[in-house]
């Protein structure tokens, strides 16, 4: 369950020591009208330029815009671009620059010149000597990374395979963060896992992924059977598959593999999507979030990141949005009646590949407690299905002087929530036969019954899916609200 209001704090207090290749990106933005008369060479006019902290250096900036602290270890040379780049770092207060500089190599720099009206790219320029550092500047990045390690909470390696990220180098920063029980993320580039052995995540995308255990692993089956012959070479205790349009597949060594799909978006650039993911889920396992949750947050991440131009970061505020997104529907469009037609909807979900929740009530004045129970139902799933009690179903349950609300009223307050994909009365007094027609992937109920008491839990079990109580916010209930209210009026 992805509970920002636990987890932000938690965030806020964490250390990553992220180490890596830095390089300064550069978007140039304009249109082509013409052919240069010099040669025949189209010849863009230029209009505006953005400056950026690109590479691993972005993997920092989107770890401090989820609002944790960042210690950034990284190569530059003596040079505009690497004084550029520690200035950048340097001005976040959630981020502490460690740069080598080593004068014998330019600090890499790439310049894309980009089509402002298609967003598309024309044409990229870099500088940059690809190749590993020398023993000098090897010795003196190790001795930065040692000393950085007791102070961090988990180690993210972003290898853009510019030199920073020598054999050595890695071998002696996952030894050293073992044995201080350091988690290590690595965000690798050579298709030699066994170079990270030891690694507690891996995070290539799929042509990666191919690359290094020579396979053509396309479904989430095969690429969980490649993957576990990888992890045992290169002996890490998940990996994790990025697949662009087709989601994301994590394969824990223990456990089965866990497959979501991706955010439907408008994708603008993809430039820095993979740093977003390795930033979110560094951030979040320090936090203490599962694999699941973790891998969740890292999908919805990498959603808003290729949403923008650029090189991109993601904030905490904007990761919640989109987890939680805002009720763009008008209320009657989330709302379906006794005995009306679900199945559009759900086969749209589960087309998508969509994970359905579902919980009920009969929600007859709002409260922070329910409040609390739609939130963290909204993040256990994609999609959130409440099913409400009629007006009949509510009167046999709690008595002729119930509800307050009729179920057209209870019904549009709740479809106006955030955390509400959709409102569908019942008749019945339980919403067995909804859950049957549903067949949720999680069934969500306040804390206050056991899991045995949960009508529905015996068809969820029966096909694979969870049960998820949650902890209820004490002195909140409806009932006693109702009671207060017609004692004042007495």
């Amino acid at each position: 369950m992805l509970d920002f209001d636990t987890l932000t704090p938690a965030i806020s207090r964490q250390t990553v020591l992220c180490v890596g290749d830095l390089m300064l990106d550069e978007f140039v933005y304009g249109e082509v009208s013409r052919i240069s008369p010099e040669a025949p060479a189209p010849v863009i006019a230029a209009q505006r330029s953005e400056i950026d902290v690109g590479g691993a250096g972005n993997v920092a900036r989107n770890i401090a815009a989820l609002g944790a602290s960042c210690i950034f270890v990284g190569l530059i040379g003596d040079d505009d671009a690497g004084r550029t780049l520690n200035a950048a770092l340097d001005a976040d207060a959630r981020i502490t620059p460690v740069l080598v500089c080593d004068p014998s190599r330019p600090t890499t720099r790439k310049v894309r010149f980009v089509s402002e009206h298609f967003s598309t790219h024309m044409l990229r320029a870099d500088w940059e000597t690809a190749a590993p550092a020398s023993a000098e500047i090897e010795q003196r990045l190790i001795d930065a990374v040692l000393a950085q390690l007791p102070r961090v909470d988990i180690v993210l390696l972003s290898d853009y395979a510019k030199g920073v990220l020598t054999a050595r180098l890695i071998r002696e920063t996952i030894d050293a963060a073992q044995k201080l029980g350091k988690r290590v993320i690595v965000d690798p580039k050579s298709p030699n896992f066994a170079l990270y052995r030891g690694a507690t995540l891996l995070t290539p995308n799929r042509k990666e992924f191919c690359e290094a255990t020579r396979s053509r692993a396309d479904t989430p089956v095969e690429i969980a059977r490649a993957a576990r012959e990888a992890m045992a070479a290169a002996d890490c205790a998940a990996l994790l598959v990025t697949q662009s349009e087709r989601g994301m597949t994590l394969v824990p060594r223990q456990g089965e593999a866990i497959h979501v799909p991706a955010h439907p978006v408008k994708v603008r650039d993809v430039s820095g999507a993979g740093d977003t993911v390795a930033a979110v889920l560094a951030v979040m396992l320090a936090a203490g979030a599962s694999w699941d949750i973790a891998l969740r947050a890292a999908n919805a991440a990498a959603a808003v990141a290729v949403s923008k131009k650029g090189t991109a970061s993601v904030s905490l505020a904007e990761l919640r949005r989109k987890i939680l997104p805002h009720a763009f529907l008008a209320a009657e469009e989330k709302i379906v009646a006794a005995g009306g037609d679900l199945e559009p909807h759900l086969t749209e979900w589960r087309t998508e590949g969509l994970r359905v929740g579902f919980t009920n009530g009969c929600f007859d004045i709002l409260h922070p407690g329910h409040v609390k129970v739609l939130t963290a139902a909204r993040a256990a799933c994609d999609r959130l299905i409440v099913g409400l009690n009629s007006d009949a179903s509510v009167k046999r349950l709690k008595g002729d002087s119930r509800p307050v609300q009729d179920e057209r009223s209870r019904a549009e307050v709740l479809a106006a929530l955030e955390a509400v994909d959709l409102v569908a009365i019942f008749a019945e007094d339980t919403p067995l036969e909804l859950i049957k027609r549903i067949r949720p992937s999680v069934l969500v109920k306040g804390g206050d019954y056991t899991r045995a008491q949960v009508v529905g839990h015996e068809v969820v079990d029966s096909y694979g899916g969870e049960v998820l109580l949650i902890d209820i916010l004490p002195g909140h209930s409806t009932t006693s609200l109702v009671a207060r209210a017609r004692d004042g009026q007495s």
